[in-house]
């Protein structure tokens, strides 16, 4: 057996007054997620921000393992050299010619260069090892402070979804309910229309001659239209549904109405005179 729409036989003025409804519930719930303001963000952003310098951190220490490694194959190098040039200055004392003489001066030369090339790249390195170890210690700086950061933003966090989580939830299921009582194409306007307000509202009353929502002035027939509530009415200027203040439930004050200004006698006395011409 198919199910009945519980909509189908709804009065326009019972529809709109559901719809009002469900608006009022969707607006509490944006009111608390305002309420958790920029700390989602913020957490994220603190969360990208830790993630980043901890990635940094992690390169700058494996070039200083890398410089490091560098410097001990450098330091194998200088003694290859010294090692070298020790064989050849043996060797000068058993030379037989200028040749083999000259010959033996030019490689001690040589490895004597090699070993000053060496010890100037060790150096650089060693200097880099400082930069780097420098900059490790002010991102581990920055690092517990930006993580203590992140634990205040989300206990602050924490704390406000705790108090706003029943409520909201609550407030989620109650408003589920009342969308089963608005009829499914004017649900989907109504959720389209709010999905493209920059306030979140969907349906707003006549408040001032005006609409609620974009606050453009509603001529004379239209608002009689809306009083009526025999049919949906939409703002011409923004697309909101529009109903009347008395079906939101808003008292509207009426202007006083001005008394009638009181005659002064001067004023009396002058008309006289003027009649009596």
């Amino acid at each position: 057996m198919a199910k009945k729409d519980v909509t189908a036989d709804m009065s326009v003025e019972q529809k709109l007054k559901n719809l009002y409804q469900l608006q009022t519930m969707l607006s509490e719930i944006d009111r608390i997620k305002i309420l958790r303001g920029e700390l989602p963000l913020e957490v994220q952003d603190l969360e990208d921000e830790i993630e980043g310098l901890s990635h940094r951190a992690g390169k700058y220490a494996e070039e200083v393992e890398n410089l490091n490694s560098m410097v001990q194959t450098r330091f194998g190098k200088i003694k290859e050299a010294e090692a070298a040039i020790e064989r050849y200055k043996s060797q000068l004392d058993s030379v037989r010619n200028n040749r083999e003489y000259d010959m033996l001066s030019k490689e001690i030369e040589f490895q004597s260069l090699e070993v000053e090339l060496q010890n100037k790249k060790i150096g650089e390195a060693r200097k880099s090892i400082e930069e780097r170890n420098a900059e490790i210690e002010k991102l581990k700086t920055q690092l517990e402070e930006r993580r203590a950061d992140l634990d205040i933003k989300k206990s602050e966090l924490d704390e406000i979804v705790t108090e706003t989580k029943a409520e909201e939830e609550k407030l989620r299921e109650k408003a589920k309910g009342v969308e089963q009582t608005i009829d499914p194409r004017l649900l989907a306007a109504f959720k389209r229309i709010r999905k493209s307000s920059r306030n979140g509202l969907g349906i707003v009353y006549v408040e001032r001659d005006a609409c609620g929502g974009c606050f453009n002035k509603i001529p004379p027939q239209r608002q009689l239209d809306i009083r009526m509530r025999k049919k949906i009415i939409v703002c011409e200027y923004c697309g909101r549904i529009m109903i009347d203040p008395e079906l939101a439930g808003v008292k509207v004050n009426k202007p006083a109405e001005e008394k009638p200004k009181r005659r002064t006698r001067r004023l009396a006395k002058k008309e006289e005179e003027t009649a009596g011409e």
